[in-house]
């Protein structure tokens, strides 16, 4: 396999995306995503879990919390890979905002990722060969703007686009349906972003430090699902992947 072009710098943010192979779905149902959630989660951190069976046989029916309470019964301390301030999980492909925190954190953490849930859903539905399209994609965020616009492309626009699939070339036609979607969208961190929910996932404590839209997140994707701020497309041209 070739050498990744991109380099990983630790304190530095990436756009991390994948896609399922041949477009295929990656994931059939809630449980799925939720496995998935559990995977970033138990993925992130640089001490082993291995000699613990509740983790190693019985995964699938485990909570995110539960998983938590586990390790910190069998006092397996978490040292993060990264900090994680952003993810969407949609039909058949991921998007994920990381910083590296340790050399070869981003690197490490995906590899985790893609061997666990990859096992898990080959397992599960008999699927033959890779689960996802080649390796994971990269971008670095080069400014906050970036970051700005891409906290909301993938936490708005991308849930959004499962009312209205074209709204990229056309533009969002109901404003009302599509926020309505956006807001009860669960499988992503929009939930997170406003307020309303607070993920055991998302290094929130670094993103408010990151970047000013969490003082007005709420107001600015609004601008950008209803076209007022119609350079959203050019700003994301080099960073979007997808």
């Amino acid at each position: 396999m070739p050498k990744r072009k991109i380099e990983f710098k630790k304190g530095k943010i990436y756009h991390i995306y994948n896609l399922g192979l041949k477009g295929k779905s990656i994931f059939e149902n809630e449980n799925d995503k939720e496995r998935f959630l559990q995977s970033i989660y138990l993925s992130n951190n640089s001490n082993s879990f291995r000699g613990v069976p509740e983790l190693e046989k019985n995964r699938e029916n485990i909570s995110i919390s539960a998983a938590k309470d586990i390790l910190k019964d069998k006092k397996i301390r978490i040292s993060p890979l990264v900090k994680i301030l952003s993810y969407c999980l949609m039909p058949n492909h991921f998007h994920l905002i990381l910083k590296e925190k340790k050399k070869n954190g981003i690197s490490g953490f995906m590899q985790k990722i893609g061997n666990s849930y990859g096992k898990y859903f080959s397992k599960k539905y008999g699927r033959k060969g890779s689960v996802f399209s080649g390796r994971f994609k990269a971008v670095q965020i080069e400014n906050n703007e970036q970051l700005n616009y891409l906290l909301v492309y993938i936490n708005a626009v991308n849930p959004a686009q499962l009312v209205e699939p074209y709204l990229k070339i056309k533009g969002v036609e109901n404003f009302s349906a599509v926020w309505n979607s956006v807001e009860n969208y669960k499988w992503g961190s929009h939930l997170d972003l406003m307020g309303l929910r607070s993920s055991l996932i998302i290094d929130k404590g670094s993103f408010l430090k990151t970047s000013e839209i969490s003082k007005n997140y709420n107001d600015f994707a609004k601008e950008v699902l209803s076209g007022k701020r119609n350079n959203i497309w050019e700003i994301l041209k080099n960073i979007s992947i997808d």
